[in-house]
This record gives structure tokens, C-alpha cells and sequence, in this order.
């Protein structure tokens, strides 16, 4: 069963005061790569999120968003007073205002406003932590239904690429014969008498450099094995991506070899099927 490495999860968790909500979206990424937005009062936990994280997605790049809302009559904002008076006081020496406009003046300034630091509280980082992990349950289930339609597709695209191989296959005695033509052909226009054992020497060398046996054998072998690995228990889009790479080696090596035009259209055919099987493997985890 493959997954994707596209997502997105959220929760949304309420304490005493406070909701909080906690979104999780991923992309593609060869490694894993966390980017946390998070309030300051929780960035001595960070560490432990990012370990719950990436234990859970193993690889892509990830944003973590904790948003806090306040619902109660607690905030850890206040207004410093001392400040914003002396703010309007040197306010009403430069300009003629009424108070409220001073006042909406001196809160704009520098210090106006405190932040008292909140120690985080370890009940409250349960609800989190709890709230994290449900997040990271919905972004799994979206990552497994994206890689259902992602194995899909990768099996159709293997599927078209064997029914292609098969008419390589049925082709190439066809493919032979025409080679031999044409060596046969070319040695006639030399206008000289032709040693017949020469020839056959000729035939025989040219034969095994354009023979593609082995090329089909191993290219039906690596389409099996690709099959093969969608079907295993754990998502491994390093291995389908090597496995990628190893059918396309094979389906080069037949594209030289063949000196064949009908052959050689199957095989841009086939390197068409192979480089969208490509794109579809950079996303899976």
C-alpha cells in the first residue's frame, strides 16, 4: 500500500480560556522538512513536536500551525499604563486632540502593550500534544486515499507499458528479418562477388549487436518487481523510483538497438508512459 506525500489535517481542541487549533499540511520532499508556526510560549516543546511529527509522516515538507484563540476573560496582553500616559502627556505638548485621540495615538507606540510570558502549563500541553495527534491521523488518511489514486495510475502506466513490450516482443522476428535484409541488400549494391562465409560472419556480428533478448527478459522482470512492490505493506517511493530508473535503462537500451522504425515508436510510447510514472513516484512517501 503506497501513500502519498500530500495532506492536510486539522483539530481543533478547547480548555479552559482558550481553543486551540492545530493544522498539519505536507508536500513532496526527498527528506523530511518541518516548518512549525507556533506561539512562543509553546517553543520549549517544539523539540517533542517535531519528534511526534516525524515519527508519524517519516517524509515531506511539513507545516505545523498551532493558532491559539482566547475565549475567556484571561490574556496574556495588558496595556502598560505608566507608558501610555507619559506617551499622551508628551502627546499634549505637540498636538491639539481630544483625549480619545491621544489615547488612540499612545497605544500605537512602542511598549504600549506588555506580553507577560505564560508558562506553559503541562494539562494544557496534553491537549495539545492530543490535538497533534489527531491532526496527524486526518493528514494519514488523506495521504492513504491520495495513494490509492496514485496506485492506480502507476499500475494502469506499468499495464501500458507491458502490452507495449509484448508488441516489441511479437515484433522483432519481423525487426530481424529486415536487418538481414538490408545487409543482404547492401552487400548486392557493393557490384562485387560476395564471400558467402564473409557474409555470414557479417550477419552473425551485426545479428548479436542488435539482439534485444536480454533487454526484453530483464524489462518484463522489472515490471513484474515494480507490481510487485505497490502490493508490499509499506510505502517506499525510494525503491519504485529505482525500480523506475532500471526500467528505463532497459527501455533505451532497446530504443539503440532496435534500428527499427515501428519498434522505435513503441519505445517512445514507452518512455511516455514511463516519464509520467516518474512524476507520480516523486510523491509518494
Amino acid at each position: 500500500m503506497i501513500q502519498s506525500m500530500t495532506g492536510f489535517g486539522k483539530s481543533i481542541t478547547q480548555i479552559p480560556n482558550k481553543k486551540i487549533t492545530v493544522e498539519l499540511k505536507s508536500l513532496n520532499s526527498k527528506n523530511f522538512d518541518l516548518n512549525a508556526r507556533i506561539p512562543s510560549q509553546y517553543r520549549e516543546k517544539e523539540l517533542d513536536l517535531r519528534n511526534i511529527i516525524s515519527n508519524s509522516l517519516q517524509r515531506g515538507k511539513v507545516d505545523l500551525s498551532i493558532y491559539v484563540e482566547f475565549t475567556g476573560e484571561q490574556t496574556s496582553t495588558n496595556v502598560n499604563t505608566e507608558v501610555v500616559q507619559n506617551y499622551m502627556h508628551q502627546l499634549r505638548e505637540i498636538v491639539n486632540a481630544s483625549e480619545v485621540e491621544l489615547l488612540k495615538m499612545a497605544v500605537k507606540m512602542p511598549d504600549a502593550l506588555k506580553t507577560e510570558r505564560e508558562e506553559i502549563d503541562e494539562e494544557e500541553f496534553k491537549a495539545i500534544e492530543k490535538a497533534v495527534r489527531e491532526a496527524l491521523e486526518e493528514i494519514n488518511n488523506f495521504r492513504t486515499d491520495e495513494g490509492e489514486a496514485l496506485e492506480k495510475d502507476l499500475k494502469l502506466r506499468i499495464s501500458n507499458i507491458g502490452q507495449l513490450l509484448d508488441k516489441v516482443i511479437k515484433m522483432d522476428p519481423e525487426r530481424v528479418e529486415a536487418v538481414k535484409e538490408r545487409l543482404r541488400k547492401g552487400i548486392e549494391d557493393l557490384k562485387e562477388q560476395a564471400d558467402e562465409n564473409r557474409f555470414e560472419q557479417e550477419l552473425v556480428y551485426y545479428i548479436e549487436k542488435f539482439d534485444i533478448t536480454e533487454e526484453k527478459v530483464r524489462l518484463d522482470n522489472h515490471l513484474e518487481y515494480f507490481e510487485k512492490t505497490l502490493k508490499t505493506d509499506d510505502s517506499n517511493g525510494r525503491k519504485l523510483a529505482f525500480i523506475s530508473q532500471e526500467i528505463g535503462r532497459e527501455i533505451n537500451t532497446i530504443g539503440s538497438k532496435s534500428n527499427f522504425a515501428p519498434m522505435q515508436q513503441l519505445v517512445v510510447q514507452m518512455k511516455d508512459e514511463l516519464e509520467k510514472i516518474k512524476e507520480q513516484i516523486l510523491n509518494i512517501l
